[in-house]
């Protein structure tokens, strides 16, 4: 059982799994491959022949060794690189399996990992082993040095961290989204050309829905200045005005009311910028949609 091909071959079999485990926790490849390397040296000086779980009993032990980690910078009182800019999953031209890099592209992403960066070790550890790796709290309590309660406990304080961290990263993005349409509206309305054009992207795209009369001809339209001409022309055709509202919990643009709309225009962001509008006019279409008054 203490055969150390054998014991290899099994490590080999769950490295990747060992890999994103300790990713999520430090945030850094670097640290998680040393996370990974210090692992196979503990199981390879270990006692393996009660071991019925090798994939739990490495991701415990992969675990651990994040969590000293962990400490170790907290003692050194580094700032945590997932607080700052976690490390992004580079292309392969290092040797690194294609394999291993989906698997860290698609199990997290940067944004998760900052959030996770606000939380202590023992929070996101819980959280991370609980919620995404579905260790059960007996387990997480025993690498942790807790009891169960507590880990149930931290695991919890973790989950509303993070929906509050997405609810204020959310709020911006939508307030950020609004001041973008307030500027296309009001560039619109006052025909200022120039300003419209710093709002849009310079290759946005404009698809028009052709059961709207005055573009049946125009399915899309392609340039800043193409669409910004377009545009004016929505504000001048849109009877009562062009006004902002939420569509779909984003925010859009209506012309007409929120009980009979004649269209709505919904809007793409890219770095700043409007880089797609989608226009609405089929009534069938509008009907499903979520409309919304977008209060001041």
């Amino acid at each position: 059982m203490n055969d150390r091909n054998w014991l290899a071959e099994q490590f080999e079999a769950h490295r990747n799994h060992l890999q994103a485990v300790a990713y999520r926790m430090l945030g850094s490849l670097g640290e998680a491959d040393d996370a990974v390397q210090e692992s196979w040296i503990r199981l390879s000086r270990s006692d393996t022949s009660g071991v019925e779980n090798m994939g739990g009993w490495l991701t415990t032990i992969v675990s651990r060794v994040c969590l000293d980690m962990l400490r170790s910078r907290r003692s050194r009182r580094e700032e945590l690189i997932l607080v700052s800019v976690p490390e992004p999953v580079n292309n392969h031209q290092d040797g690194t399996d294609p394999e291993h890099e989906a698997l860290m592209a698609d199990s997290v992403g940067l944004a998760m990992l900052v959030v996770l960066g606000k939380l202590n070790h023992a929070e996101r550890i819980a959280f991370v082993l609980h919620d995404i790796f579905a260790l059960s709290f007996s387990e997480i309590a025993s690498i942790l040095g807790r009891n169960e309660a507590a880990a149930r406990k931290l695991a919890s304080r973790a989950r509303l961290r993070i929906k509050g961290a997405e609810s204020n990263s959310r709020a911006d993005e939508l307030r950020q989204k609004r001041e973008l349409v307030d500027a296309f509206l009001a560039a619109s309305r006052t025909g200022d050309f120039e300003k419209l054009l710093s709002v849009l992207d310079p290759n946005v795209v404009l698809r028009n829905d052709t059961a709207f009369a005055p573009v049946a001809n125009i399915p899309v339209v392609r340039g800043s200045e193409a669409v910004g001409r377009q545009a004016n022309q929505f504000a001048g055709r849109a009877r009562g005005g062009l006004k902002p509202v939420l569509v779909n919990g984003s925010v859009g643009v209506i012309a007409g009311h929120l009980d009979q709309p004649v269209f709505i225009l919904e809007f793409t962001v890219v770095d700043g910028k409007i880089a797609e509008i989608d226009m609405i006019a089929d009534q069938a279409r509008l009907g499903q949609l979520d409309l919304d008054v977008l209060n001041d």
